[in-house]
């Protein structure tokens, strides 16, 4: 997504950047290890396929991507400006990401719609180096990035049917997001424990959910439904459990 492109996420423990051309060398070495191949499902690409994987994703409509990098470190007479060296190869630790598509109820109908009603969003987070896990991070960049998702999720869908309209074409309604989700392979404890546990995501299904071996569109599928109550903003679990979403304070610097 371009929605990003020129936004960049601060907190006092990360950095959230967009994902740019002079990251791929890094991110291809990353994606060379065995380990995170298999929890990430994803086969090994040469890096000229991951140049133009990373063009894709900031073209695509249906894709968004951060850089996870070390804390800022704000410079005393440039306090909202993002330093040269704040995502270097040694400060950057891993990627998070935002795939959609349409819920499944319109995913299976026939004919399926040409710009659904409601989407779905499935959050993906990897932290490249074993030494930065377990430490709470992965936590932490999820709570800020779907903070963010959600604070910005008009623009997210404007952006997802921008290129699903026509010329000209007018009283386009714009989808809801209507549930996050996330796919976990069953051996991967540490990420159900992160979701599940740390999170609060809830299971919604059976077990196949919580195994690739689901078939169809299945995975683990921690939901978040939102919904709208008075003037504040909450968030019903699948299991009923009605979750206050913690509120993360953010600087968004333009660079």
């Amino acid at each position: 997504m371009k929605l990003n492109e020129h936004i960049a996420i601060s907190t006092p423990t990360l950095l959230l950047v967009p994902y740019e051309s002079h990251h791929v060398p890094t991110y291809h070495q990353w994606m060379q290890d065995p380990e995170i191949q298999l929890a990430t499902a994803s086969e090994p690409l040469s890096l000229e396929e991951e140049y133009s994987n990373q063009l894709s994703w900031r073209t695509s409509t249906d894709k968004l991507t951060f850089i996870i990098c070390s804390p800022l470190v704000p410079s005393p007479s440039h306090p909202n400006t993002i330093p040269n060296d704040a995502d270097t190869p040694p400060k950057m630790l891993g990627d998070v990401n935002l795939f959609l598509y349409p819920s499944e109820e319109e995913y299976t109908s026939s004919p399926a719609p040409a710009i659904p009603k409601e989407v779905v969003g499935e959050v993906d987070i990897m932290i490249a180096d074993a030494k930065n896990r377990g430490k709470g991070l992965g936590e932490r960049v999820v709570r800020a990035f779907v903070d963010w998702i959600w604070e910005h999720r008009g623009e997210v869908m404007r952006e997802y049917v921008s290129d699903k309209v026509e010329e000209g074409q007018e009283g386009v309604e714009v989808p809801r997001l209507g549930m996050l989700m996330v796919k976990i392979g069953e051996g991967n404890e540490s990420s159900i424990k992160l979701f599940r546990d740390k999170l609060g995501w809830v299971q919604e299904g059976g077990r196949d959910y919580f195994g690739e071996e689901g078939g169809g569109r299945g995975g683990l599928r921690g939901v978040v439904r939102e919904r709208v109550m008075g003037l504040g903003r909450k968030f019903m679990l699948a299991a009923d459990l009605v979750y206050t979403f913690w509120q993360l304070a953010f600087f968004f610097w333009r660079y």
